[in-house]
This record gives structure tokens, sequence and C-alpha cells, in this order.
């Protein structure tokens, strides 16, 4: 799931960087929110300036969710979900051998199978009825989008039968109004504008689910109606800052130097649409938070500010003495979009414990500035990015050639050389081997041992 936060100008549809996608790096994600639709999320003017907000994703209904204190603290006045809000699907374990086989060549039942409507309704009230969550939504407004898992089913697109079901189910979470559009359409995106002239910031929220074309397909994640509805709000008034946000990540693509061996739903997992836009974003989906950049995707640099999640992330499904090793992993692994900080909490500049997004825009200054965070179950931040809004305006074109040719956000993953590419699986398939040979060793020296002291025993 993602999140960006963007200010609106149009992008060039061709660029002169050498590199293979260097249009506007598409859309989505930065997940700020909130409509007045409802009262319970209180009643805000849409002329309201906003200066503060708070999105997430990856939220397990059933887990405990301490970080919601964290972000009442933070006092947001806007709250995005950007989806993976509840887990509505159910998953059988790993199974090699048995009845129900879920991995390996001779698996016949998948993982993630869908739950009834019931169960879905069940799980997003238990979802709502979370006081910490309650307790936000008395003092910010919220609104959202989805991902796969409240969607219905893992890593599911168009093809999902349940996808209707779902959508009702969404927006009754969210408290949309019966009359909404985003009722009568066939997707859940929809965008917002707030505050007055001169300090507008408009939210795009889309959906990268409902007409998602099959993974490696290289097809569309948003379908032909919603490029086109998409196109319309990026020409329609202008607004100081946009925030476009989307539930998978749209800057990075690290299942191109993780693969073989794990894959992450992404943009670059469908290169083709990655060239229809570019802006700010906001992300989610991936179980740890990170800031990433692109610099040669259009005439300013492109964010992708990724949050994930509330309560699922990477070092909370692995023994605590193993977290050194996550970390280390995620600073090994060639990336050529992360944004690396004196900021960063880790070496790495990722975050791999539960966490949530925090966006704070200085109105008030000269140049305005916006902070964007990564923050933790205390609300303390582990990644933050200052960004002036003046840079976030079309550059002189020789300017961004010589970045192109020289910047560290130019290059994009799948372009790296062959062999550094895949340097990640190479590291692992290496120490995995080390640890076999290791193991062999160990127990053919115990076997030694062991047939020595028997034999001494038997002599004695």
């Amino acid at each position: 799931m993602l999140w960006f936060f963007v200010v609106r100008m149009a992008a060039p549809r061709s660029s002169s960087c050498s590199v293979q996608y260097c249009h506007l790096l598409l859309l989505v994600a930065f997940v700020a929110l909130c409509s007045a639709s409802s009262s319970s999320h209180g009643d805000r003017s849409p002329l309201s300036v906003v200066s503060r907000i708070a999105f997430g994703s990856c939220s397990n209904q059933s887990a405990p969710q301490p970080i919601w204190d964290a972000i009442v603290d933070f006092d947001p006045q806007l709250f995005v979900w950007l989806g993976d809000n509840i887990y509505g699907d159910n998953k059988r374990p790993f199974r090699v051998l048995g009845k129900e086989r879920t991995i390996g060549p001779w698996k016949n039942v998948p993982r993630f199978f869908p739950s009834t409507e019931q169960e879905m309704r069940r799980r997003y009230q238990l979802a709502k009825s979370n006081p910490g969550y309650s307790k936000l939504r008395q003092t910010a407004q919220v609104i959202g989008t989805w991902d796969d898992h409240d969607y219905g089913l893992n890593d599911a697109g168009k093809e999902f039968s349940g996808k209707n079901t779902s959508q009702r189910l969404l927006l009754d979470f969210l408290d949309e109004a019966d009359d909404s559009p985003r009722r009568q359409q066939a997707g859940v995106y929809t965008s917002y504008l707030y505050g007055p002239k001169g300090k507008q910031v408009k939210v795009i929220l889309l959906d990268t689910r409902y007409h998602r074309d099959p993974l490696t397909s290289d097809g569309t994640i948003l379908g032909d109606s919603q490029w086109e509805w998409l196109e319309k709000e990026l020409n329609g008034p202008e607004s100081e800052i946009t925030i476009i946000a989307s539930s998978i990540q749209v800057i990075s693509n690290l299942s191109a130097t993780t693969g073989p061996l794990f894959h992450t739903e992404s943009w670059g997992r469908f290169p083709k649409e990655r060239e229809r836009s570019g802006i700010f974003f906001i992300s989610g989906d991936v179980h740890f938070g990170e800031i990433t950049r692109y610099d040669c995707g259009g005439q300013y640099p492109l964010y992708d500010i990724t949050s994930s999640g509330l309560t699922q992330a990477i070092e909370k499904v692995v023994p605590p003495f193993f977290a050194f090793a996550v970390r280390a992993i995620a600073w090994l692994t060639p990336t050529t979009m992360r944004v690396s900080s004196v900021k960063c909490r880790y070496k790495s500049c990722t975050y791999a414990q539960p966490n949530f997004g925090a966006i704070q825009i200085d109105w008030d200054v000269v140049p305005q500035k916006i902070k964007v965070e990564v923050r933790g179950v205390n609300g303390d931040p582990a990644i933050a990015v200052d960004i002036l809004l003046s840079d976030l305006q079309p550059s002189n074109t020789n300017t961004l050639e010589g970045a192109c040719q020289h910047g560290r956000h130019c290059s994009l993953e799948i372009d790296l050389p062959w062999f550094w590419r895949h340097s990640f699986a190479f590291t692992f398939l290496a120490l995995v081997s080390v640890l076999i040979i290791a193991f062999i060793l160990f127990a053919y020296t115990i076997v030694s041992v062991s047939k020595k002291f028997l034999l001494k025993f038997k002599i004695d």
C-alpha cells in the first residue's frame, strides 16, 4: 500500500534523460485526507487551512494497536487510510505435505481465500470500535482507499468476484454518504480539495485494485476510466499542494533487486503505467517505512513516502535477535531511489517496526516548507525529510539534464547492472550455502566424535 504529496504542475510528455522510464512517474500516494461527509469526523469547513496530515496502512484489526495514541498526540486535522485497513481475507498455514499443500510446485490449494460478507463486516466493526481509532475520529477527518486484504483477497485485481461487496463495506467503514458518487462508480477512487486560495491542498485517492490486470501482465493498474478521471483531476483547478495516495509503492521497485527470491507489488511491475504522469506520492503495503525520490521523471523531484504498517511490520514477525539482520539486509539491498539522511534512525533509512506517516506544512514561513516523517509507536521520527515548496516547481531543462546524468536518484533499480541488481539474491544464496555447509560439518563432527567415543567405550 503508498502515500504521496505533490505540488500540482503539468509534466512534459517526454524527457531528455536516458533512463528507460524517464517520463513523469505516475501517480499515487500521499493520502491526506478527509471529507467532511460525516459529523462523527467533526465539522471542518472546506476552507480550513490544512497543515497536519497523518496516514497509515496495514492494520490488523485483531492485533494490539498502541500506535493510535501517537497518532492522536500528533493531532492531525486529516488522517488517510492507504489500504489493508483490515485483514479481511483468510490464509492457510504453510504446508509442503498433506491434504492441503500451500507451497511448492505440488501445491493444490491457494494459501489465501476470501471471507464471507458477514465476517468482513465483523472485522470492520472490530477495527472501527478500537478505542484509539475512535478517539482519532473525534478530532480528525478520515478518508481512505483500499489495498488487497481489505479488497478481499491477497494480491487480487479486477478478476476478484467479491469486489462490489467489498466496495460497499469499505465505504460503510469510512462513513461515506449514501448518495456519494463513490457508491455508484466502479472503484473507490476520489479526490478532495481543502483550504482557501493560496493554501489549498488537493488529495487524490487512487484505486489500484478494482481495474488492475494480473501481476506481470504489464497491463493496467487503474483502468481506462480511472485514467481519464485522473487526467481531469490533474488538469483541474490549481492547488498549491496535490497529494496522491496509492496503496502500492510508485517510485521504488525493490522487486527488481530482491527477485527472484521474493517480490513486492508496485508500479514498477507495470512499467507502461509508470509513464503516464508524475507528481509526489505516499504509499503503503510493504510492511516497512521509507522515503524514495526520482529526479528524472519530470520537471522537479518526485517523492514517495511509504508508511507501512500500523500493526504489520517486518520486525514484528521475526525473533527480536534477528532485527539487526533485517536492518543489515535492508542496508545491503541495492536501491537507487531511497533517500538517505542523517535524520534516519537506522543506517538503512528504512523502518520495519509499526509506523505511521506524518506531514506538517508550514504555510507561514518564507519559503514555505513541508516536513514529512515516518514515526514509530512512541511518536518519535524514524525517517524525516524537509522539502521546500519551491523545490517542487518546474526546473530549467538544462539543469534537469545535468541531474539525470549525475544525480543519485536518476537510475531506476531495473536499470542497474545485472550482477549488482541481483547481488541481494547472490548474497542470500551464499549465506544459505554457508549455513548448510556449516550444519553438515557440525553434524559430521558430532557423528565422528560419537563414533570415537562409542569405540573407546567398547574397548574399555
